[in-house]
């Protein structure tokens, strides 16, 4: 999701600046007290320091030798306690800070980990990654920016225009008079700085975007010459923030030059008005002038900070309202008020009825119903679009039907928890993920409290142990991001021990052998046949040796069943199955002429006997 225009506004939004203090600075009081204190002190220390600018041009003019050492211990126990202030400001600031990055940067965690498949069909992997690094960095900022501005500078400021009007009110006030022509100067710079800081966060998301399509398409990349088109694209992208970037940068140091010019008028103009008030007779002592034109002087730096304060808050509240606009998004799919964790027993599913669609318009799914006994396994088939997957994702409530309802074990599973749904459910996919951690961890991972032996057994289950106790670690040997160490077919045998380590009473399996070679093809059945003896089993398969043992085939075209029966049956039924069926078996010179023995036995009503044993059902 791109960032939006709305977060381009006239002005600051003070009710998000609000929520920031109140929720970023919650629970870290016991460490912005002691900064805002000692901010407080560095403060004062700054003022002190111009005030005794009048004590030490005394003690150079002929003062006593006490007044002398008191001035010099004074003035050395005012930088000493400066020092240490500036020290403890730091280092709390600085864990403060840190603790605010890591919390939000969890709370965005948590917060996508909650939300449904549906929120992640709408949302590009680039922007959230924009979102949580940027975004929780953004709050840092400005929170320690308000933060210091106000404990610190404003203080000190304060602490130095005290000592300004204490020696000389009079040309105090005159210092004052061109104080409005530089917050004139600043209105003006803010709404650019919005907009370009909202363009430059469009532009890193789109760093991240190449960054990912690079790393994940490398080789479509490499196939068909697309490096130059890639480096172009990503060179727009970096050019385009580096720009931005520049222009940020300018406009911030805009506020210098304003400052200093501002600044030397007002200074150039004290010294002449001082010095004829001196030749003409003022009462004003060097050292009352001293320490005038002392606290002028410190006074830029603060007032220098303050007045770019806005700017620094403006450029950062972009990424404040990003980081909102994410922990603000409605989770896509939650429990029910009245849920109930369910236990499945025996595994029956009825779809009654059931109608879908995932946006507004044609519908995925119509009217359509299913029953699967308890401990059957059921096949789904039919060409791509049919509503296959989506029956799955309907299953294992990634999404809520919009008509009609699925029962497991008579339970809807809209009045189940998720929790407990979800854990009576074990998924085998055609794209296996795998974590980027050991063998042995992501076979856990569908039960983290399992032991080592139970892993190990699921393992050989799946006839995944053989390959594993070659590797040269076993199963403490890393798998690469996505198990890219790994084969095809080995990734697949171990996504299949994960389910079988699950032991759930349902198993999906979508396309869980397709695009594999002939030998991992063979191995990954063998694996399901076992699991799939006494569990509630629904296959997706576009190979129909895969599901020609399955108890029950239901034929999908549109969202709607066209044909069901048991595969025998089908396969001399005139209709879809049979003409997919020849497609696959019986066409001469198709592509799979090895099988044509075994489509003739089939289309005489005998099971092959490899599919016996493959599929595990008789």
């Amino acid at each position: 999701m791109a960032v939006k225009d709305t977060f381009i506004g006239k002005s600051l939004d003070k009710s998000l600046l609000w929520r920031l203090l109140r929720e970023g600075m919650g629970g870290l009081l016991h460490l912005y007290i002691p900064a805002i204190i000692s901010m407080f002190v560095v403060g004062a220390s700054s003022a002190m320091t111009a005030f005794s600018m009048e004590m030490i041009v005394n003690a150079m003019t002929g003062a006593s030798r006490s007044y002398v050492l008191g001035v010099g211990a004074l003035v050395l126990g005012v930088f000493v306690v400066k020092g240490v202030s500036m020290y403890v400001q730091m280092v709390t600031l600085a864990r403060a800070g840190n603790r605010i990055v890591a919390s939000q940067q969890m709370r965005l965690y948590r917060k996508l980990l909650a939300q449904g498949i549906a929120f992640y069909n709408t949302h590009e992997t680039s922007d959230l990654l924009t979102r949580i690094s940027n975004g929780a960095n953004a709050a840092r900022t400005v929170i320690n920016t308000i933060v210091t501005s106000f404990a610190r500078d404003l203080i000190t400021l304060i602490g130095l225009l005290v000592v300004m009007f204490y020696q000389q009110p009079q040309l105090s006030l005159f210092s004052l008079i061109m104080v409005p022509a530089i917050f004139f100067g600043l209105r003006v710079l803010l709404v650019k700085v919005r907009d370009i800081m909202h363009k430059e966060y469009s532009s890193l998301a789109e760093i991240i975007k190449v960054i990912q399509e690079t790393s994940m398409g490398i080789r479509v990349i490499k196939i068909f010459g697309l490096e130059d088109r890639l480096e172009a694209r990503m060179q727009r992208a970096v050019n385009a923030v580096e720009k931005r970037s520049n222009a940020i940068n300018r406009l911030e140091a805009i506020t210098m030059p304003l400052m200093e010019i501002v600044t030397g008028l007002i200074i150039s103009a004290v010294v002449v008005i001082s010095g004829t008030r001196m030749l003409g007779g003022a009462t004003a002592s060097p050292g009352q002038l001293m320490s005038f034109v002392t606290a002028l002087i410190m006074a830029y730096e603060p007032a220098k900070r303050l007045s770019r304060m806005r700017v620094s808050i403006e450029s950062s509240m972009i990424g404040v309202k990003m980081l909102f606009q994410l922990i603000d998004a409605p989770i896509t799919m939650v429990d029910r008020d009245t849920a109930r964790p369910i236990t499945v027993r025996d595994g029956a599913i009825e779809l009654e009825n059931v109608s879908f669609h995932y946006k507004s318009g044609t519908p995925t799914l119509n009217d359509l119903s299913i029953s699967i006994p308890a401990r059957n396994t059921i096949a789904l088939v039919g060409a791509s679009g049919g509503g296959k997957s989506t029956i799955m994702n309907l299953l294992m409530r990634f999404y809520d039907v919009t008509g009609g309802a699925i029962r497991i074990d008579g339970t809807d599973v809209r009045d189940a928890t998720l929790e407990s749904l979800r854990g009576a459910i074990s998924y085998v996919g055609q794209e296996t993920f795998l974590f980027s951690n050991s063998i042995l961890e992501n076979i856990r991972a569908s039960r983290p409290q399992s032991s080592d032996d139970e892993v190990i057994a699921a393992a050989k289950v799946a006839h995944a142990h053989d390959f594993i106790s070659e590797m040269p670690q076993g199963y403490q040997t890393p798998v690469g991001e996505n198990g890219q160490f790994l084969s095809g077919g080995q990734r697949q045998r171990l996504s299949i021990a994960r389910a079988v380590l699950k032991g759930a009473p349902i198993l999906l399996l979508d396309e869980a052998t397709s695009a594999l070679d002939a030998t991992s093809e063979r191995l990954i059945k063998e694996a399901l046949a076992e699991i799939t003896r006494d569990v509630t089993t629904v296959i997706i398969a576009h190979r129909l040796s895969t599901v020609m043992q399955a108890d029950r085939i239901f034929v999908l075209e549109a969202g709607r069943v066209v044909q069901q029966g048991a595969p025998s049956d089908l396969v001399e039924a005139p209709g879809a199955f049979r003409d997919l069926y020849l497609q696959q078996f019986a066409a001469p010179g198709g592509p799979d002429r090895d099988s044509e023995p075994a489509a003739a036995a089939a289309a005489e009503g005998a099971a092959p006997a490899d599919w016996t044993r493959l599929a595990g059902h008789g």
